[in-house]
């Protein structure tokens, strides 16, 4: 007799455990076990409870390789859902093995789990192992689908075979997406169809919804989201603060006027990869020197400063053309505005020059810092209504939230769970699909945020991120490359740059390490069949097969391979947190990131008076719902995970298990800096800490 004893570990989240009846088989390289049903007296499989169970085998069984849990009706029980964690096994030889889950069996069904050493195809020689792999890969394709989202736009996931129970289910707080007293249905039924695997656990699931019910309900109760009038004074506009104040956002409110603080948002503030240095003033921009001279600073000129590499260019080409449409019943403007600045002998980015369209003429003036007080400032205030679209359309959705599914979706369709890319990349992709889902149902569906709060409506802000997935190309999501490419590479108090090298930095070691590991030479990279189904379908539904974004169609050397996998873990957790975390300080005070403008772009000067300025902004309901979404989704709920906590276990061979604890040892040391940097400056940049960015984008 060969005796085994087994660990079984269920999820911690609340209600992970079952009544159901659990079954398992212990499948080796020479027999199985027979079907032994885990059970002791007492409860079994409650939330959070580790069980250890005996199973006699009449021999050896040899080196371990499956596990099969079977899910069964226990009495009169009614069915219910299972997390489980892992199963591990220790031997008559006293080897323990480890089989992870981390995965919900929702119905009655079988649940095969493979032993945790990361394998590619090539590793594996046994047939039962070989098939078990196709058996996955073909079960979850035939699960999951790929749909069109929008026409342009990266493809998303579909689940036609799934059907949600008709009753309640017990795991998921139900909630059809009114919020009381506000006038406003956000469609959460359309994230249903998602499986439990893809979906928030319960702890984050309440803590999204709670936050969201009572901050809209306040608005209500002060009769803010029914009214279409305009405000009467900027400092109203505090009124709807939310309660908790950080120090960036009060900084925002008090200095958003300033030039100084306008030209900080390129480098420190949510969108800070927009920027490039200026090497000529393009046609399209008719600046002179006798224009901005006096902005630069004695002894010098506009030529002079270009050749020195001072002068840099904000150009929101991408947004030109776009219709805008009536919200309230008023109609809206839109612009595409180029904002030149200057980087002067002072340290400090600021504007010089101000154009509201691509087509310079005698409509479209120049504006500059001397023109009138509020000139100026509306001038300013139609760029950062641009900046608008470009970072919640572009930066944010698109190169993020879209991209990073795409990334998650393939990932599951092509790699089976002992493959050593899904071991590291699957941390990167918790509950991407489900904040999308939810993203989809916010942002883009007829009576959301797009057609109640942005002057380009639903059509207007799909066809700004169609335009920009249609200009993405593969070398610039290196971000050295990137900085480089921009010509920024150099410009002080650039504090993202400092931040998102040294956490690309770690995060490319740790690639590195782990990719070397499992990929010994270029040929075990081209010859690895799912790595290069899973780089081939990202081309096709992501990029959606355009040759010339760059993103290549297949992998064949090793230093590609870690390329490619750096940059989808740095889009999944630290460019997201870049663009992300910010949000709220930055635009909780509207007239700082207006989402609409409701006059159209001033065609001459010296007219804007403070009541113009005040009409021009968005009324007070379009602000209102825009801070609350805005609110809701730049604040991460509970159960999050930071970059590098990896609680779940996937890889058990001591050399990847080293280079993780590297990587927290290096992004300790990043943090350490950040924080140390950040108490001699006015305005802390945090966004980049470690400690705040997310392994994945989940908010």
């Amino acid at each position: 007799m060969a005796t085994y004893k087994v660990r079984v570990a269920t999820g911690t989240d609340f209600l992970s455990g079952t009544m159901d009846s659990i079954s398992l088989i212990i499948v080796g390289t020479q027999g199985e076990s027979h079907k032994q049903l885990l059970n002791h007296f007492g409860r079994d499989f409650a939330t959070g409870a580790v069980d250890d169970y005996t199973v006699q085998c009449q021999q050896d069984l040899g080196d371990l390789i499956i596990v099969r849990l079977y899910k069964e009706r226990y009495s009169f029980f009614p069915k219910n859902p299972w997390y489980c964690n892992y199963v591990q096994v220790c031997a008559p030889n006293g080897r323990i093995y480890h089989f992870p889950a981390y995965q919900w069996m929702d119905g009655y069904e079988t649940l095969a789990l493979r032993e945790a050493t990361g394998k590619t195809a090539a590793d594996d020689t046994l047939p039962i192992l070989l098939e078990h792999r196709k058996e996955e890969l073909r079960a979850k394709q035939d699960f999951y689908h790929w749909r069109v989202f929008v026409p342009g736009l990266p493809n998303y996931v579909h689940i036609p075979s799934y059907r949600p129970p008709a009753r309640r289910n017990p795991n998921r707080p139900e909630w059809n997406g009114y919020i009381p007293g506000f006038p406003i249905l956000i469609n959460f039924k359309a994230t249903k169809f998602l499986d439990l695997n893809l979906r928030y656990s319960f702890t984050k699931t309440a803590a999204f919804f709670f936050r969201l019910s009572p901050m809209a309900l306040g608005f209500k109760l002060r009769g803010l989201v029914d009214s279409k009038r305009s405000w009467k004074k900027l400092k109203d506009i505090k009124k709807i603060f939310p309660g908790n104040k950080s120090v960036v956002f009060e900084y925002v409110a008090e200095h958003w006027a300033e030039d100084s603080f306008f030209g900080y948002q390129y480098l420190n503030g949510i969108n800070p990869g927009l920027l490039c240095r200026c090497t000529r003033i393009p046609d399209k921009f008719p600046v002179t020197d006798d224009m901005v001279a006096p902005f630069l600073g004695e002894g010098t000129c506009l030529q002079a400063e270009l050749e020195k590499g001072n002068i840099y260019l904000a150009d929101y080409r991408i947004l030109e053309g776009i219709p805008a449409v009536e919200l309230n019943g008023q109609k809206q403007y839109h612009c595409a505005p180029l904002c030149l600045l200057h980087f002067g002998r002072e340290g400090n980015l600021l504007p010089i020059a101000i154009q509201l369209s691509q087509t310079p003429g005698p409509d479209c003036p120049i504006f500059l810092p001397s023109d009138s007080e509020w000139d100026w400032l509306l001038a300013k205030t139609w760029v950062r209504y641009a900046e608008f679209y470009c970072h919640e359309g572009i930066s944010h959705l698109l190169e993020t939230h879209l991209i990073a599914e795409a990334f998650c979706l393939a990932l599951l369709r092509q790699l089976p769970m002992c493959h050593p890319l899904y071991k590291l990349l699957i941390p990167h992709t918790r509950f991407t699909i489900q904040i999308n889902s939810i993203g989809r149902a916010v942002l883009l569906n007829e009576g959301g945020l797009s057609a109640r709060s942005m002057s380009l409506g639903l059509s207007g802000f799909a066809e700004a991120m169609v335009r920009a997935l249609s200009e993405i190309n593969y070398d610039n999501l290196y971000l050295p490359d990137d900085f480089v490419r921009r010509g920024v590479q150099d410009l002080p108090g650039y504090y993202y740059r400092e931040d998102s090298l040294a956490v690309w930095d770690a995060l490319e070691r740790y690639v590195t390490e782990i990719i070397t590991y499992y990929y010994p030479c270029d040929a075990a990279v081209e010859g690895d069949l799912e790595l290069q189904s899973w780089v081939q379908e990202i081309f096709k539904e992501c990029l959606l097969g355009r040759e010339s974004s760059g993103f290549p169609t297949c992998l064949r050397t090793v230093p590609e391979l870690i390329r490619y996998v750096t940059i989808v873990i740095y889009t999944c957790s630290a460019k997201h947190a870049a663009v992300n975390t910010g949000q709220l300080e930055f635009t909780a005070w509207m007239p700082n990131f207006p989402s609409s403008m409701r006059n159209p772009p001033i065609q001459a000067k010296g007219l804007t008076t403070l009541e113009t300025f005040l009409d021009t902004l968005p009324d007070i309901k379009t602000t209102c719902i825009t801070l609350l979404v805005l609110w809701t989704l730049s604040r991460e709920p509970d159960d999050k995970r930071p970059l590098g906590h990896f609680p779940d276990i996937h890889f058990v061979e001591e050399v990847p298990r080293r280079s993780i604890e590297t990587l927290r040892q290096r992004l300790a040391q990043i943090s350490h800096n950040i924080r140390q940097r950040n108490k001699c400056l006015p305005i802390p940049y945090y966004y980049l800490d470690p400690v705040l960015i997310e392994n994945s984008i989940s908010i």
